[in-house]
């Protein structure tokens, strides 16, 4: 199977470059490793945000078949990880659509994670949420993501987050911010609760999947108690973050002690902590201060040449810890996953790595004919199914 056309025209036609800022302040990398243990971790994760977490709604506006709600609340990442978001960043938004009508005495939500680039709500409201009203009389509450829409920095250039860093704190604050959404929809009464995402928000769905938070149904759902809300989650399109294939960084990974493939990429000491940070730097001297024997007996070539190597070697590293899915704990019943693949992706690798279905034994895989822009643009009625076929499934295992 090739790659799609449009997925590489539309690669092409993207000119702004994502983090030119490098990766970020050492010491907040260091800070977002070690949460990543935290939020990686079920039996930690699942009381990192208590079940009467402070959510707000500011308005409520009524729509001819659904009531739209907008809220706030301030993301729990601002009380774990101090000062590493954006000012702007810190007040989580959100919008809640909600039927008029149930068409059953269940009252299922789905929260809808953005992809790239999806700034605001109008995307995911028209595309997702008011179709959801009519064909299932189903709920929708779309977050808008750190460094998007209302909670993008002001010297921000539309979506290219400055550092890498960013990508790190935007994938944890939604880990949160969804637990806290997920926690004050249950106290309001509804339930099943699932979520989605498509692109990036599927991937960022992911990590959330592998947290474990019990929870119970409303009342109406015949008093069904302490099933695991990760058992009513679902996912779509899983994807990895692509990063920029020109890093401008180096780094000397004998020296910072980083393996690509550990699941420690803490910074245990004071030297360490030195040339990690001088790994991070967009100066070249950097490398001649970390390697100064080995430095002046290569050309200026072969130095570029290593620097680049090396730069990818390290990128490899610090991704897979913090943005692996198997990093992440075993969502509680993988059977209710379903994960929806384009066969003809130009953007996600399906060669080279390890299978969705080896790291979470039992979900389903469903492929469909296309690419990545594609399925985006033109498949979200496939995408609504395997949300509702996902909730089917849940109430025919547990609810009877």
């Amino acid at each position: 199977m090739g790659v799609s056309k449009l997925d590489i025209l539309y690669r092409r036609l993207l000119l702004t470059k994502l983090f030119i800022r490098g990766w970020g302040r050492p010491e907040d990398l260091k800070r977002l490793f070690e949460f990543r243990k935290m939020i990686g971790n079920r039996e930690k994760c699942q009381n990192l945000v208590s079940s009467d977490y402070p959510v707000y709604i500011d308005k409520i506006e009524e729509q001819s078949d659904c009531k739209i709600l907008d809220g706030h609340f301030v993301s729990p990442m601002a009380h774990y990880v101090p000062d590493i978001m954006p000012i702007e960043s810190v007040i989580a938004r959100f919008q809640f659509i909600v039927p008029k009508e149930w068409n059953s005495k269940y009252r299922p939500v789905c929260i809808h994670l953005a992809g790239t680039g999806d700034h605001h709500y109008w995307r995911r409201r028209t595309l997702m949420a008011r179709p959801m009203i009519k064909e299932a009389r189903m709920a929708s509450l779309l977050l808008e993501n750190p460094y998007y829409g209302c909670r993008k920095p002001k010297d921000q250039v539309r979506s290219s987050l400055k550092n890498v860093s960013d990508l790190f704190v935007m994938g944890g604050a939604l880990v949160l911010e969804s637990a806290a959404l997920l926690h004050w929809l249950e106290r309001e009464g509804y339930g099943p609760l699932g979520m989605t995402g498509i692109s990036m928000g599927g991937h960022t769905d992911s990590f959330k999947m592998g947290q474990e938070f019990v929870k119970r149904f409303p009342s109406s759902a015949d008093k069904l108690t302490n099933l695991n809300l990760v058992s009513r989650t679902l996912n779509l399109d899983m994807t990895n973050q692509v990063v920029s294939p020109k890093p401008a960084e180096c780094h000397n990974s004998s020296k910072t002690s980083i393996d690509a493939t550990s699941k420690e990429l803490l910074v245990q000491d004071t030297s360490k902590l030195e040339c990690f940070n001088q790994a991070l730097s967009t100066n070249k001297s950097s490398y001649a201060s970390c390697n100064p024997q080995s430095s002046h007996l290569l050309n200026k070539e072969q130095r570029r040449n290593n620097l680049q190597k090396e730069s990818l070697i390290f990128m490899k590293g610090v991704m897979d810890e913090c943005t692996h899915v198997a990093n992440f704990s075993v969502p509680v019943d993988p059977s209710l996953i379903i994960v929806v693949q384009a066969k003809e992706d130009a953007y996600i690798p399906r060669t080279g790595v390890r299978s969705l279905q080896e790291i979470w034994p039992g979900c389903e895989i469903r492929y469909l004919d296309g690419g990545h822009i594609s399925a985006y643009l033109f498949k979200q009625g496939l995408f609504r199914q395997a949300i509702y076929d996902a909730f089917e499934r849940f109430l025919h295992k547990y609810a009877n």
